[in-house]
């Protein structure tokens, strides 16, 4: 799949709260996908940090688009396990958000996700389990 065509995907795919992050796909490559995560105001929590609320909800869906392109379309499933470890707080304008499908058989996929801070540091790391309806 291309950029424009996961882009395109997402309104079909996500609930209209997600679709309000105005995530931006980067990148489509056999590793998997990059995105951009704007940082707004109302993501931080009084540290001034974004929470881990929506780095987690990031994470979680930036692995549906990976899994998406790697099947070559959306398939219907569901998160079973999301793991996350938070590195260090995520300020700035924007992350950047990578994900990667490690394995994927015919009703279970698993993939890793990076968080990287605006300076490109590692921020949050996620694993996740998925099962494919």
């Amino acid at each position: 799949m291309t950029p424009q065509a996961l882009q395109d995907s997402i309104p079909a795919i996500f609930a209209p709260w997600i679709i309000a992050m105005d995530l931006e796909v980067l990148a489509v490559d056999v590793e998997g996908i990059t995105l951009r995560l704007p940082v707004r105001r109302e993501y931080l929590h009084v540290g001034g940090v974004m929470c881990g609320q929506a780095a987690m909800a990031v994470a979680d869906t930036a692995m549906v688009l990976a899994l998406s392109a790697k099947l070559g379309g959306f398939r219907p499933m569901t998160t079973v396990q999301l793991q996350t470890s938070f590195l260090r707080p995520i300020g700035g304008e924007h992350c950047i958000v990578k994900a990667r499908v490690l394995r994927s058989g015919k009703t279970m996929a698993f993939g890793s996700i990076d968080i990287e801070d605006h300076e490109g540091r590692l921020a949050a790391q996620a694993t996740t389990t998925y099962a494919l309806l």
